[in-house]
């Protein structure tokens, strides 16, 4: 099975480094030196990593082969693909691969039936779920375990307790407006 496990950003430097947007809680797994990773688009690898490095919060790759800026530059927005076992679990007791999460159907605590997962978007915040509802439109649930109480691999859904408003248009909006314009409507 292949996992996408970082995007590559910007050239750093002239050397042929590049910073990358890490999308895996294991990167000393997934991209040590030596690893060969396949791309997105196809023809801009396989990669091998060649030297990788921290510097300033962010992970910097050199690849074999990329000796300057302009060879770095041209891997901008390159999608790296690792090969994993399909049996493979992460290591954490709540953590889940996207490909375990894709197609769960997505209920509320009382079972009503939301739609289900077809993207898991990843913002540097947090990760979303892209639910798709039975009309075709989307509604976005943040992958966070205050709102996701329950993921149910074996019965393929994920429970969730959204606050007002997430889901449906029926948010309850408070206002000190409101109070004013019915206690004076007489005045």
């Amino acid at each position: 099975m292949q996992l996408v496990v970082a995007r590559v950003g910007r050239a750093h430097g002239i050397k042929g480094e590049v910073t990358v947007e890490v999308r895996t809680d294991e990167p000393e797994l997934r991209l040590p030196p030596g690893a060969v990773l396949a791309t997105d688009p196809a023809t801009a690898g396989p990669l091998t990593i060649e030297t990788g490095r921290v510097h300033s919060g962010r992970l910097l790759l050199r690849f074999e082969g990329v000796r300057d800026r302009t060879g770095a530059e041209a891997l901008r927005n390159v999608l790296l693909i690792a090969d994993i076992d399909p049996e493979e679990l992460p290591e954490g007791e709540d953590e889940y691969y996207d490909h375990q999460l894709m197609d769960l159907d997505v209920v509320l605590t009382d079972g009503t039936e939301i739609g289900r997962i077809t993207e898991i978007s990843h913002l540097p915040s947090q990760d979303l779920f892209v639910v798709e509802r039975p009309d075709g439109s989307e509604v976005y649930v943040p992958f966070v375990e205050e709102i996701v109480v329950e993921i149910d691999l074996e019965e393929q859904r994920a429970v969730i307790d959204p606050p007002p408003g997430l889901i449906d248009d029926q948010a309850e909006i408070a206002s000190s407006r409101d109070e004013e314009d019915s206690s004076g409507a007489d005045a």
